[in-house]
């Protein structure tokens, strides 16, 4: 008696580039941890402006969106980006999860301190956990379809993407940050001097720091994609 042969591939197997995974899985990371970076305020020094650090990981996901629609289509992008939620979704109903379950008799009697901070930060972060989708959503869409309307007829090389993702970046992350301080920190102090800075920073930021970023991350993908296993 023979042995039966191996099953055939599933004909409805679906190839994901190795570059697109991994930004998949960045791009997951990062949606839950610019909600969470974004309590604390940064200061920018020598002003007295200040800046939410959710800033830093949300201009990774720009960066990762926009070379997702450079190498992939901004098809690709848009579901990207719709996606995002999943993980912003279901890290928010674990941390409620987590804030409502009793904390152990060891943390109340020994770390009373460390439980109250930690119920204090995010038990207050609703409204963030709140304002973080809507502008989310505006910017990071309107940063896609910027990003591939200026792209033309063709990709204009490694300086066009630089262009095209400095000022796409600049023009959603101003939107955004409207979007997301208003919502997040109105009627709780003066908003005035975090949305200066706040806007100031990212549309800096944007001309100076995703352009190359995006340019790397191209590369990057390029070279992962290249790669046999």
């Amino acid at each position: 008696m023979t042995d039966p042969a191996p099953p055939a591939p599933l004909a409805s197997a679906v190839y994901v580039p190795r570059a697109l995974f991994v930004y998949l899985l960045l791009y997951g990371g990062m949606t839950v941890l610019a909600g969470v970076m974004a309590y604390k305020q940064v200061g920018l020094v020598p002003t007295s402006l200040a800046v939410e650090s959710g800033i830093f990981a949300f201009l990774l996901l720009v960066v990762i969106s926009s070379t997702v629609s450079q190498l992939y289509g901004d098809a690709m992008a848009r579901r990207l980006v719709w996606w995002g939620f999943l993980p912003l979704l279901v890290s928010s109903l674990l941390m409620q999860l987590v804030l409502a379950l009793p904390a152990s008799s060891e943390m109340i009697q020994f770390r009373a301190d460390d439980l109250a901070a930690f119920e204090r930060v995010h038990a207050q972060l609703w409204r963030v956990w709140m304002a973080g989708p809507a502008a989310y959503l505006v910017s990071l869409l309107l940063n896609v379809w910027i990003f591939s309307k200026l792209r033309g007829s063709g990709d204009g090389g490694t300086l066009g993407i630089m262009i095209r993702g400095a000022i796409a970046s600049a023009l959603s992350q101003a939107i955004d940050s409207v979007i997301f301080i208003t919502l997040a920190f109105y009627g709780e102090f003066d908003i005035g001097a975090l949305l200066i800075g706040q806007v100031l920073a990212k549309v800096t930021l944007s001309v100076v720091l995703v352009p190359p970023l995006i340019a790397l991350g191209v590369t990057l993908a390029r070279w992962l994609d290249a790669r046999t296993l």
